[in-house]
């Protein structure tokens, strides 16, 4: 589908690519990896065309409709959600004008026998028919659909679009690439500005999706649950590795190990080589001996290793002052914005030592709840703050909290206190800051190093409960683990509120859930809490449980019956499932097969395609036939599942 072959990018006397080549073929899902300043979105944007490539070439095929997500992009204003995303449809929308034009000519003509009445008639059908192919009946029910999915009511429907934070403009810019339909798809941090229950439904449109995909993340749940291969970037070269992104790191780290070991034996043979050009480069005996090392080392291909820091970083937070048993009280807190009812009636208690996450749809109060805790908000009801208790507090915008005028270094320098202040460089080294960066303005950081850099901060200081909102916004995966790493050792109190599910699993211990106005405690972790949900959107939820009051009450041999029938669906369930994913692993073979056969087409110069056979041919062909059927049982057996899914809830 999509091949890019012996590209090199060079910026200035910089070289970001060198000669990469990989094939993008349908149904692929990738996962592109590599550390910061990689190339991971310069490589997306050479696809779609909005870099060119400084050697090498990149082929999309004229008929590929490629949908691209950048992580910034310009959004325009002036409409509604509706009509905004509507946008998605305009080719369907201009040919439902064209169809109109025509019903209404054809109306108003009366030479039914003529050539150009009967063309009219002809036409009509054609884009009728074509219109009805697309789906142009039920626009706004599809639109409808994905903008729930990921996470709009319907009363935001008919708001302005300047409404709404930049994440939720991002999102009606995900709901119209979707809508598109386009045979690949390009994602550049997707999951940014996407509360778990939208991440979890764009999860599930993933999985149903039929073109290609390729995509950035540091959410490493995000990727185990949508990709199947992964692509690492790493000095200049594309690592291709045909799994998914945890079978990945124990991959990438064997590699590592074995390039580690290569790279060492090479700089030993590199310093023996010079002490031999140095111990005899003066004696005429050794001359000829002198000159073949100094040529044998000219020719010498250097093994380069990325710079990755492999060392076991000891950072964690200071030791917390003891604070009261009861940390943090709420007692029917109730919150509202004007007309606008957050939520109502919370009652909670947070108990010293304990690590609890806010969950939930963005909007539904967790961020207003965090900063009643703090103090900063006006509410109804009662909270108490329990004795002794010191809040640090990591807000979404506490970047904007920094002292422009101080360097990096000088930033932590003034809050840093006793052994800590050794680590310095190591804590900022973890967040990304390294080499000459300490030592630059804070007003001249991005948002991203800016929020990286008040994580740094918080870090330092003697609290006993911590309150952070979103605090792995713009941090990569090794930042992350750090973080956590530092959170699991803790020794105070933790409030987080985060959409990360990796980040929170083994982190916390209870979840209170913020939905349609009330705040409800689960006990357990991050996926027991949506395992016992078993569902991908909360407002599914909801629906069921109205669904449920609905229901008149069954005797007890009816419900013996009902869960006898249950428990016989889930054993057909289990069946079509495990033959599901027999097919799902055939298919995944026979592509590899045809994958090879394509590359080999791609380099004839490199394979027997430059001088085909009739078997060659035959063996392609009769793999595309084998897929072919492959996918028509794995769709069968697909609804089969859904139909037996669908009888076991009834």
């Amino acid at each position: 589908m999509i091949s890019v072959n012996q590209v090199t990018v060079n910026f200035g006397g910089f070289q970001l690519f060198k000669d990469i080549n990989f094939l993008i073929t349908q149904r692929d899902r990738i996962g592109l990896v590599g550390k910061n300043g990689a190339g991971k979105s310069t490589l997306l944007k050479l696809v779609v065309g909005e870099m060119k490539p400084t050697s090498g070439s990149i082929s999309v095929p004229n008929d590929v409709r490629i949908g691209y997500l950048p992580q910034q992009m310009v959004i325009a204003d002036g409409r509604t959600v509706m009509a905004e995303t509507l946008l998605a449809f305009k080719e369907t929308i201009e040919l439902k004008k064209e169809i109109d034009r025509l019903g209404k000519e054809i109306a108003e003509r009366t030479d039914y026998e003529s050539d150009s009445y009967i063309n009219l008639i002809n036409q009509l059908t054609d884009k009728t028919d074509h219109y009805h192919i697309v789906g142009g009946g039920n626009l706004e029910s599809q639109v409808e659909q994905t903008l729930t999915g990921l996470g709009f009511k319907r009363s935001d429907f008919e708001r302005q679009t300047s409404e709404f934070s930049g994440g939720w403009r991002m999102r009606i810019e995900l709901a119209k690439l979707l809508l598109r339909k386009p045979e690949a798809l390009l994602l550049d941090e997707p999951t940014n500005h996407l509360d778990i229950e939208s991440i979890q439904w764009l999860e599930d449109y993933l999985s149903d999706f039929s073109g290609a995909l390729l995509l950035i993340s540091h959410d490493k749940a995000f990727l185990d649950n949508v990709t199947q291969r992964t692509i690492e970037l790493s000095l200049g070269v594309a690592y291709d590795y045909r799994v998914s992104y945890s079978k990945y790191v124990e991959l990438h780290r064997e590699r590592r190990e074995q390039q580690m070991a290569a790279y060492r034996n090479q700089q030993k043979m590199i310093e023996d080589t010079q002490d031999f050009i140095e111990r005899f480069r003066y004696k005429s005996t050794k001359a000829v001996q002198v000159q073949s090392r100094i040529k044998q080392l000219d020719k010498l291909d250097i093994i380069e290793v990325d710079d990755e820091d492999l060392t076991s970083l000891n950072i964690k937070f200071p030791s917390a002052p003891r604070s009261g048993d009861t940390v943090v009280e709420a007692k029917e807190v109730s919150k509202s914005f004007g007309s606008r009812l957050i939520f109502s009636g919370a009652n909670f208690t947070v108990q010293r030592g304990e690590k609890v996450a806010f969950v939930g749809r963005n909007g539904e109060g967790k961020t207003t709840m965090s900063r009643i805790i703090i103090g900063e908000l006006d509410y109804d009801g009662n909270t108490r703050i329990g004795h002794n208790v010191s809040i640090g507090y990591f807000a979404q915008n506490q970047d904007e909290l920094l002292n422009n005028s101080l360097t990096v270094l000088e930033t932590i320098d003034n809050v840093a206190v006793g052994d800590v202040r050794a680590k310095m460089r190591d804590i900022l080294g973890a967040f990304l800051f390294r080499g000459d960066d300490v030592d630059k303005k804070v007003g001249v950081l991005s948002g991203g190093e800016r929020n990286r850099l008040a994580m740094a901060k918080l870090m330092l200081q003697p609290y006993n409960l911590l309150v952070l909102d979103e605090p792995t916004n713009h941090l990569d995966m090794r930042s992350k683990d750090i973080l956590k790493e530092a959170l699991l050792k803790f020794d105070g109190t933790l409030i987080v509120v985060s959409h990360d599910r990796e980040f929170l699993n083994g982190l916390v211990n209870k979840v209170y859930e913020f939905s349609d106005g009330r705040v409800k405690e689960h006990l357990g972790g991050i996926y027991d809490f949506l395992r016992r949900r078993k569902l991908a959107n909360l407002k599914e939820l909801e629906r069921k449980r109205e669904e449920i009051r609905d229901v008149e009450p069954k005797s007890d041999s009816e419900q013996k019956q009902a869960w006898l029938e249950r428990k016989e669906v889930d054993k057909q369930i289990r069946k079509v499932v495990t033959q599901l994913e027999e097919v799902e692993g055939r298919i995944e073979f026979v592509e590899a097969e045809i994958g090879q056969l394509d590359a080999k087409f791609a380099n004839p110069e490199e394979s027997d395609a430059s001088n085909p056979d009739y078997a060659f041919f035959s063996k392609y062909q009769e793999l595309k036939d084998d897929l072919n059927i492959l996918m028509k049982r794995w769709e069968n057996l697909s609804l089969e599942v859904e139909d037996l899914k669908a009888k076991r809830n009834s």
